[in-house]
């Protein structure tokens, strides 16, 4: 059903176009798009309307979702797939927005055979094969971190299986290479917090190969040239993925 697909998206960008003062009033505060060039910002402007056009938004707790908002999240949520597509992102539909951080139940039963609960303070969670949840306050306001890149790296990593650091890899590139550079960085890494330094990197990124990754593209949009620097074997592998380097971008 491709072609359906495609004659809708076609039929959506025809009679749909994002308003100037919209877009600027949504993304004018992210330096990270203001290097993009004129033919890749339209290719996000159609990008996110179409990705408006096939996700649903919802609010909880009572927040009101605005026109700004949505376009806030889909701008950051389209960047990593600009060269990729939307249907990096199909199989879900749903966009939940908290006000603020939220609380997730955890339960895990360890060796012994155990039973341990506990809840969970988030700002985003990414759930398999269901919604991406965001807090709006730490998708507006926090400057450690962009959550909204982090969640939707989640649902890319997602898409080979169990999340591990490692999604669907083009043809051409080396599974070998990437989890070489992979690892390499995130031992590197978690010597480093183990060992009490301060990491560029945030602190969170120890839990898992998965978190690893997805705060690693954070910092591959919003601080390119550093995340280059600091991890460029890994960058280069991030190029092929994501099939951008911006780090080359004024």
């Amino acid at each position: 059903m491709g072609w359906l697909r495609n004659w809708r998206r076609k039929r959506t960008l025809a009679k749909h176009a994002m308003q100037d003062d919209v877009w600027k009033g949504a993304t004018g505060d992210f330096p990270f798009l203001k290097g993009l060039s004129p033919q890749e910002g339209e290719k996000l402007k159609n990008l996110v309307i179409l990705f408006l056009a096939e996700k649903e938004f919802s609010g909880a707790r009572g927040i009101r979702i605005t026109d700004r908002m949505r376009v806030a999240i889909a701008a950051q949520a389209c960047l990593p797939i600009l060269e990729l597509g939307l249907d990096w992102y199909s199989g879900w539909t749903g966009i939940v927005l908290y006000p603020g951080d939220f609380r997730v139940r955890r339960s895990e039963v360890d060796e012994a055979g155990v039973l341990h609960e506990w809840d969970d303070e988030l700002a985003g969670e990414a759930m398999p094969g269901g919604p991406v949840v965001l807090s709006w306050d730490a998708a507006a306001h926090d400057p450690e971190i962009n959550v909204v890149i982090h969640e939707f790296a989640h649902k890319l990593d997602m898409l080979s299986g169990e999340p591990n650091g490692v999604p669907p890899l083009h043809a051409g590139m080396e599974r070998r290479a990437w989890i070489a550079a992979l690892d390499a960085a995130y031992q590197g890494f978690c010597d480093a917090v183990e060992r009490g330094h301060d990491t560029w990197l945030d602190p969170y990124a120890v839990e898992h190969r998965s978190e690893f990754f997805a705060v690693m593209s954070e910092v591959f949009f919003t601080d390119a040239k550093e995340a280059k620097r600091r991890y460029p074997d890994l960058y280069e592998q991030f190029t092929l993925f994501f099939r951008q380097d911006p780090a080359s971008r004024s």
